[in-house]
């Protein structure tokens, strides 16, 4: 698990560390420059002529500093200072008088030579509000160099906060950040333009968040750790029981993703429960399902209710196929017509488990989101952003440019957890946030999200704590879709592709368990 800060939360990191640990600002400076310089040198740049852009700040102060252990090398080095004299800070400025008693001289006109190597060390995190004026102008000349260009913590102009341009940013190649990425470094669009990022340790660490711990994080392979090891003695009882509520005429792919990426994430049996139309579709196409049909018009010949177990539900076989799961997925291609909605109302209101709802489930709910308030079930929210417009009536515009806090607010509105999916997916119980960096643009296709819901519920069926269970599960659909878009390329992608490839992701947890027997599990 890896911590993503915000610029407040760094600076708070970088004055507990300076100020209640003792380690001096201009030490942690020293350590940023030469993390800098040693990736300007593993990156094998062309070093013939380097310019180095320092502003006024701090990222100015590790410009400097940059600049002098280059020379030190024999770089030839240009350095420009662009801020203002009046707000240098006393470390920018004492670096600055370092580099000039070294003999580095400061350009007034470095817009008028070429160079092979330009590093960008003007605002950092700092910077708050649009590039303009003179600024604007720098970033765009910056921009139009064919030097390979070197982002000093993040490219000046991208948020450090939301990853959005703040006016103009440089486009940079490299982009060494220091202890912690921050959110502009993984959000777009600030990602696209923060080229590679390495992150350097420069002495502050996890111990020095005197304020708490940071409630916005992503994963990393090592996280896979976090799904339970199959046991050696165990059988298909002890993986739990997937019931997805999905397919409609015309939708059995939907049941069909679903039910396949439940069974590939480790499930031990899962059930469809879909309109009889499909049950031909769903037996052909993944016989290892338990396929259990309803009559499309939800009835009796006399249109009256199917009981179980006291309640009432409004199509038969619902009450036994509730009561047989540990964990139910609904939504997934069931259209959007009376029938499903009265099924959806009814899981709500009786359902005591893990449920995910997803694609039309969440259309029948935005006609009453008020349902949420009254279930008992723990449930899971995978809405795209046209779904979630109109579960919160907020416009595309809106949620996108707010995607954490939106994901954060309705969780906690209706006691949810919700996984907003977009091209970084967040997912929030309303405390913490999980941003998922997995994932590539060959996963936009139809049934992708399907995949997530099968993959979501079959962590669930092994006892996963909800909000992991739908993190993890983003996380590995993404690095599923990364081993289907190496296999088959972005263009060539189909939902089925991802589905495929998860058992390969989860090979890496396999490949480290251990058994008495050498056996990984019983039939």
């Amino acid at each position: 698990m890896e911590f993503l800060l915000n610029a407040e939360q760094m600076r708070h990191c970088d004055n507990d560390t300076i100020e209640k640990i003792g380690i001096p600002s201009l030490v942690l400076m020293e350590r940023a420059a030469l993390s800098v310089v040693d990736e300007i040198c593993r990156a094998g740049c062309d070093l013939r002529s380097v310019l180095v852009i320092c502003g006024s700040g701090n990222n100015g102060g590790d410009g400097f500093a940059v600049a002098r252990l280059l020379d030190e090398q024999g770089v030839r080095v240009t350095v420009a200072f662009v801020g203002n004299e009046e707000s240098m800070t006393e470390e920018t400025a004492a670096q600055r008088r370092i580099c000039e008693n070294c003999g580095i001289k400061i350009s007034s006109n470095f817009m008028q030579r070429e160079y092979t190597v330009i590093v960008d060390a003007i605002f950092g995190i700092g910077m708050s509000r649009d590039a303009q004026g003179r600024y604007a102008q720098i970033i765009d000349w910056i921009n139009q160099q064919s030097a390979f260009k070197v982002a000093v913590d993040i490219p000046s102009g991208v948020s450090a906060d939301t990853g959005r341009v703040l006016g103009i940013a440089v486009q940079a190649d490299l982009t060494v950040t220091f202890a912690y990425r921050k959110l502009g470094h993984v959000m777009f669009p600030g990602t696209e333009l923060c080229g590679r990022v390495v992150r350097r340790d420069i002495g502050i660490t996890a111990d020095r968040f005197q304020r708490g711990i940071p409630n916005v994080f992503t994963y990393g392979e090592e996280d896979l750790s976090r799904i339970a090891q199959r046991r050696a003695y165990s059988n298909k009882g002890t993986y739990g029981k997937v019931l997805l509520i999905a397919g409609s005429r015309g939708m059995s792919g939907a049941a069909c993703l679903s039910a396949m990426a439940a069974y590939r994430s480790g499930s031990g049996l899962v059930r469809v429960f879909t309109p009889e139309c499909n049950r031909e579709i769903l037996q052909t196409f993944l016989p290892e399902a338990i396929v259990t049909t309803y009559r499309e018009d939800g009835s009796l010949t006399d249109g009256q209710t199917w009981e179980g177990g006291g309640r009432s539900f409004p199509v038969k076989g619902l009450a036994e196929t509730l009561a047989w799961s540990d964990v139910v997925g609904i939504g997934p291609g069931c259209g959007t017509d009376r029938l499903q909605e009265e099924i959806l109302a009814a899981v709500l209101s009786e359902y005591q488990k893990p449920l995910v709802i997803d694609a039309d489930g969440l259309n029948l709910l935005a006609r009453n989101p008020d349902l949420l308030y009254e279930t008992r079930a723990s449930v899971i929210l995978t809405p795209h952003i046209r779904e979630m417009m109109r579960l919160t009536d907020n416009t595309k515009e809106e949620i996108q440019e707010t995607i954490l806090e939106t994901a954060r607010q309705f969780a906690r509105e209706y006691g949810v957890i919700c996984a907003l999916k977009d091209a970084r997916t967040v997912v929030s119980d309303g405390a913490r946030v999980y941003v998922n960096t997995s994932g590539n643009n060959g996963m936009a296709v139809g049934g992708s999200g399907d995949i997530l819901t099968g993959v979501i519920c079959g962590l669930l069926a092994q006892k996963m704590p909800p909000f992991d269970a739908a993190a993890l599960g983003v996380y590995l659909h993404g690095l599923a879709g990364d081993a289907a878009q190496e296999r088959r390329s972005a263009y060539g992608m189909i939902a089925r592709d991802i589905a495929d490839q998860i058992g390969e992701v989860l090979k890496q947890i396999d490949d480290t368990e251990t058994g008495q027997d050498g056996k990984k599990g019983n039939a």
